[in-house]
């Protein structure tokens, strides 16, 4: 059944693009929906559940880049985008505001398809696994973190809006705190998009995203460090909400 494997929105005001990805996605059990611009975009997800969001950068009226905050905004459905541009920067551009992962066009239709089936693999195991964390909470330095609900509150109390990849790596930092980790391990273990590119800066980008979102409320300086030619360490102590270390 398409409903086992998923429903998908395809955004993108080039009419033959989305019939193919929905052909493509439905052939491969997927249910599919289309949306030629933002407005209807918004429209079908304040009335339908949808598992990712295929968003297509270049749309005419708000960009994509508008709509991936308008979503992130409310909702941490996973995004994929999709942009006719290859340089680094239209790339970053994309995670920077939210989006879970991005394909190139011209783009593979199977391309596309092991993107899709691996950002709803990674956010389908991380639901399940903080399902069955034993403890639910963890604090840092004031923070508090929800593991179950999937909710960080800062030190002041305010709710930090997080996108399902820079949770997924908070949580990776909190068990492995005062460990450095390189890039290739936080990849790993936040089950990241394996890349053959040096240059691919996805985890740098969701580590600075995270940075600044937890340094905005720091209590006790920089809680993420770099750690030159080595990777990054998470500071500090964590314990389980009882007290307990995590």
């Amino acid at each position: 059944m398409a409903d086992d494997h998923g429903h998908v929105l395809v955004v993108d005001d080039d009419p033959q693009i989305r019939l193919l990805v929905a052909r493509f996605l439905q052939r491969h059990g997927y249910q599919v929906t289309g949306a030629p611009d933002g407005r209807v975009m918004l429209e079908i997800l304040a009335h339908t559940a949808i598992d990712l969001v295929i968003l297509d950068l270049m749309l005419p009226g708000r960009s994509g880049i508008e709509l991936c905050g308008d979503i992130r905004a409310t909702s941490q459905v996973p995004i994929v985008m999709l942009t006719a541009r290859s340089e680094e920067s239209d790339r970053i551009l994309g995670l920077e505001v939210g989006a879970d992962d991005y394909v190139t066009k011209p783009f593979s239709p199977r391309e596309l398809l092991a993107r899709v089936r691996a950002v709803l693999r990674r956010a389908r195991a991380t639901r399940k696994a903080d399902a069955g964390q034993v403890s639910q909470f963890v604090a840092f330095d004031g923070w508090n973190v929800d593991l179950r609900r999937r909710e960080l509150v800062s030190p002041s109390g305010t709710l930090v809006d997080l996108s399902t990849g820079e949770f997924d790596l908070l949580v990776v930092f909190v068990e492995h705190a005062n460990r450095v980790l390189s890039r290739e391990a936080l990849m790993q273990y936040a089950k990241a998009r394996v890349s053959d590119d040096p240059f691919d800066r996805t985890i740098d980008v969701q580590i600075s995203r995270l940075r600044r979102k937890l340094e905005a409320d720091a209590q006790g300086g920089q809680l993420i460090k770099t750690v030159r030619g080595a990777g990054y360490v998470f500071t500090p102590d964590v314990r389980s909400r009882e007290g307990q270390p995590a």
